[in-house]
């Protein structure tokens, strides 16, 4: 009996130049392991927000430019944005990088809570993207370089993934159009290359403008702005009962007033809207605006709202997404030394009931086709070109994204292993990519396929400028 799990593995060998078959992709990252580490652990130190990354960006265009890539900066009319390529020919393979940190949420790489004094930190593992996808896109360059294949190795500099859509308006700038396959990855506290979907999202500020007045002496002459944000968010609570399943929604008052006393004449709210279907976004939406108007109405205040980020969600390819699986079980999870197990055995303690076992971290999980509750801009690089990602165990089993302890395991040597990982797992896709006409084929045919022959393009976001001070 034939073993049909070969024929592709076989049929991919027997297109590949001789010397592509004998070079080792994951000995060049292999190599690199000291520039992974000090990379991530650098961008992990600034912890810079979105759009305001000049430090972390300038890092990764030097790296790239002492190897020979080819740098454009300040791309997509975004100061932090760049694409660096190296090559000729051939298939252009893309590799996005992010590294912008996250307000509000500060920690050491300590194993038990202990804040800095930074005011931001790496909660979602972006200082380990970047690190890794540096070292790919350089272990990719260096294998080209050695095998002769033809081909052209990108990595696009991608800031302000959290809240600040900033691949959206790369994408919107057309400069995914000649891309063949991107690659991506994500740090995550388990391993994995299931095709895993997203949530498609937008977010606005919402401002109320009122009248001012002392609250005791003089309230009928008020109209207090924090009544009409207070307002809005009763009836959007209200409306939270009558939406479907995948819907998401959340909200913070980033200014409600300065005194009790006093009746604030300016209050606003930042609403974030998600659901897996972008239409149904944009229906929730026009609730949404219903509600503001309604409660500035009521409230005897005016508002008006500056739509900040808009996500479409993750368009899987399951042909890279089947590949990338296979690449990703032939490395293997994760392995801890003594001195990492017992660092990480004292954080899992802070999980309580939702620890889980640390050898989940040597695990793949199974490959699935999934709904994550998450948004990324990811996704609309998807819809611009077949993409393709995988998530290594760069935290402890049980982390959630957003949390001290993700903060703290990205700026230790656990996380800087899960980020070589990935550095491997997506140098052996590209490898193949490169090689492999028949793969990149299916994948486009599907890529059309779910996209539809009448497919445009629509951003979530409009056509506003890329909101530079979104973070200030």
């Amino acid at each position: 009996m034939k073993n049909l799990a070969l024929i592709p593995l076989v049929a991919a060998c027997l297109s590949t130049p001789l010397a592509a078959q004998t070079a080792d992709p994951v000995a060049e990252v292999e190599a690199q392991g000291d520039r992974t580490a000090r990379v991530s652990q650098q961008i992990w130190d600034w912890a810079e927000l979105g759009y305001l990354e000049n430090r972390s960006s300038g890092l990764l265009q030097d790296e790239l430019q002492s190897e020979g890539f080819q740098v454009e900066a300040g791309i997509a009319d975004i100061p932090t944005a760049f694409l660096a390529e190296w090559g000729e020919g051939g298939p252009v393979i893309a590799i996005l990088a992010e590294y912008d940190a996250l307000p509000g949420i500060s920690q050491t790489a300590a194993p038990t809570r202990e804040q800095s004094e930074h005011g931001a930190g790496h909660a979602c593992g972006h200082n380990l993207f970047a690190g890794g996808s540096l070292t790919a896109a350089i272990a990719v360059k260096r294998w080209l370089e050695k095998t002769g294949t033809p081909g052209r190795i990108r990595l696009y500099g991608t800031p302000a993934e959290e809240g600040g859509s900033g691949k959206v308006y790369m994408t919107r700038a057309g400069l995914f159009d000649d891309v063949d396959i991107a690659l991506h990855w994500h740090a995550a506290d388990e391993n994995s290359a299931a095709a895993r979907t997203s949530l498609a999202n937008r977010s606005a500020k919402f401002r109320f403008r009122g009248i001012s007045a002392h609250a005791a002496g003089a309230p009928e002459r008020g109209r207090s702005a924090l009544d009409g944000v207070e307002a809005m968010n009763m009836m959007v609570n209200m409306m939270r009962e009558h939406t479907s399943m995948d819907t998401r929604i959340h909200y913070v008052i980033t200014e409600g007033g300065s005194a009790p006393n006093v009746i604030p004449d300016f209050a606003e709210v930042f609403y974030y809207v998600r659901h897996s279907d972008a239409a149904e976004v944009q229906a929730l939406w026009t609730r949404l605006e219903a509600a503001a108007k309604g409660a500035a109405m009521g409230t005897g205040t005016e508002v008006e709202w500056e739509v900040i980020h808009g996500n479409n969600p993750l368009l899987v390819n399951e042909t890279l997404a089947r590949a990338m699986d296979r690449k990703l079980r032939s490395l293997g999870g994760i392995e801890y030394t003594a001195e990492e197990r017992a660092w990480a055995e004292e954080i899992s303690t802070s999980f309580g009931e939702n620890a889980e076992p640390l050898e989940e971290a040597g695990k793949v999980q199974p490959y699935a086709k999934t709904l994550g509750y998450g948004s990324t801009d990811v996704g609309d690089v998807s819809w611009a070109t077949p993409t393709v990602g995988v998530r290594t165990a760069t935290w402890v089993p049980g982390t959630s994204a957003h949390s001290w302890q993700a903060v703290a395991a990205s700026g230790h040597s656990i996380g800087h292993k899960g980020a070589q990982l990935a550095a491997k797992a997506l140098t052996l896709m590209a490898a193949e990519l490169y090689t492999n006409e028949e793969m990149r084929n299916a994948a486009r045919a599907e890529f059309d396929a779910a996209r539809g022959e009448d497919y445009e393009y629509v951003s979530l976001l409009g056509d506003r400028d890329p909101p530079l001070d979104y973070r200030e």
